[in-house]
């Protein structure tokens, strides 16, 4: 007896059968259920350091971040700079306005001291000098003052002994400021402590030795004349 060969025995053909209807029921078939994709691992973050490409991007945004602090501070800086230019443009303006007037406001005082303000005019005066006042404009000078020559105009000079340094012992002229600066100086006689005294040394009060006034000021007007 021999052996025989497993490879010589037939195969029975395997028969697959893909109709959708059943030809004994005539029912329709349901698909098989093909196996779900199983999902991806996730990557696991690394880490590694950076590697060079993320070094450089990191290094880009930092130069761009101080960039933009940069031109911030610029910025800033900037609007500062207009805001002060437009205010020391808008008090320029101002005094320019407010020192046209002065004139007008010396008229009033002078009226004011020969008893010349009423009725209307007297309410208008009023209403000019309180909307000046308004504005920041002051008058300055009263008589006792300290003899400045930065805020006084000296149109007269003489010693005397009631005063223990230079002193503006009359107003002629009141002066004005807005804000700290001066407008128009106030004109004044100005005195000193007469020599030998011991009140300190005769000062130059910037004007003449006399009781004239001083250069072509012409003759001091009393009353804020």
């Amino acid at each position: 007896m021999t052996d025989r060969d497993p490879r010589d025995e037939p195969v029975e053909p395997v028969v697959r059968d893909k109709r959708r209807i059943d030809p004994l029921t005539g029912a329709l078939r349901e698909p098989a259920a093909s196996p779900a994709p199983q999902p991806r691992p996730a990557e696991q973050p690394s880490d590694e350091a950076p590697t060079g490409e993320l070094a450089a991007v990191q290094q880009q945004l930092a130069e761009r971040t101080a960039d933009l602090q940069r031109l911030q501070a610029d910025f800033a800086n900037y609007r500062k700079r207009v805001e002060r230019d437009r205010l020391a443009t808008q008090e320029m303006a101002l005094a320019n306005v407010l020192a046209n007037l002065l004139p007008v406001l010396d008229d009033i005082g002078r009226a004011r001291d020969h008893g010349e303000l009423e009725g209307g005019f007297k309410s208008v005066a009023e209403a000019l000098e309180s909307t000046v006042g308004k504005l920041g404009l002051t008058a300055y000078g009263e008589p006792g003052d300290p003899f400045d020559p930065v805020i006084h105009e000296a149109l007269t000079h003489t010693y005397s002994a009631d005063v223990a340094e230079p002193s503006a012992v009359a107003i002629y002229q009141p002066g004005y400021r807005l804000g700290e600066r001066v407008l128009r100086p106030a004109r004044v006689a100005v005195a000193e402590p007469e020599p030998g005294s011991g009140a300190g040394e005769p000062a130059d009060a910037g004007g003449s030795s006399s009781d004239e006034p001083a250069g072509d000021a012409g003759q001091p007007v009393t009353g804020g004349e």
